[in-house]
């Protein structure tokens, strides 16, 4: 487990007597459900405070069992370094951190649902972390009409981090070639459509971590599980 999970430095102090698990907020809401409507992405800097999203950052840099990430989904999922580096945990209904972050996506899903109609179903995610020169390689997350994620979520967990640090996620969104660069500053929130946007990892030359997710809708049938066994 190269490079995961790094030594905190000593600016970055944990809070003390957290507070109890945060709700959303209505300008949050309102923000997410505006931006999705008019260009199908959104980004929330400060979506939570420092001392909201710490436990989630110290969580992701204790967890000792991180595995190499791979592309495709049931017998098509495979490793590839050349295309994604990076390693994930997916959380845990038992751990607290992960339990609170579940429930306000919980939260953000009917949220959502009340707003958009989307008939989000269910959500997923898992912690990313990419050491050090790790990368993603531009993807989208649902080929469009053959999967059911209908909505991608990504929340950074990096505290203090600066422009030579690297590690920006690129978001195609067609108004500009070069695209959308995003910097993971800790309690930064984007939540985009999934079929409809590629997206790439840059290098860091920092270990950086987030949790990505992805809102689904069911494609149960009679006769396909989903997702599959």
């Amino acid at each position: 487990m190269v490079g995961c999970p790094p030594a905190p430095t000593t600016d970055e102090i944990a809070p003390l007597n957290l507070p109890a698990q945060p709700e959303l907020t209505p300008s949050h809401l309102d923000a997410i459900a505006h931006g999705l409507r008019q260009q199908g992405w959104v980004i929330i800097p400060g979506f939570l405070p420092k001392v909201r999203w710490w436990p989630l950052l110290e969580r992701a840099r204790t967890i000792s069992d991180y595995v190499p990430a791979g592309i495709g989904r049931g017998d098509n999922y495979r490793g590839d370094v050349r295309v994604r580096s990076d390693r994930v945990h997916w959380l845990e209904s038992e751990h607290p951190a992960d339990v609170e972050w579940l429930a306000l996506m919980e939260e953000l899903r009917q949220a959502i649902n009340r707003r958009l109609f989307l008939g989000l179903f269910e959500f997923e995610a898992h912690y990313a972390c990419y050491p050090p020169g790790s990368c993603y390689k531009r993807h989208v997350d649902a080929f469009r009409g053959q999967g059911n994620r209908v909505l991608s979520v990504v929340f950074y967990l990096n505290p203090s981090w600066q422009p030579a640090d690297g590690g920006e996620l690129v978001l195609y969104t067609g108004e500009d070639p070069g695209g959308l660069w995003l910097m993971p500053h800790g309690g930064t929130l984007a939540v985009f459509l999934s079929e409809d946007f590629d997206h790439e990892v840059l290098p860091a030359v920092r270990t950086r971590y987030s949790i990505a997710g992805w809102f689904r809708v069911n494609a149960t049938t009679g006769e396909i599980l989903d997702p599959p066994s």
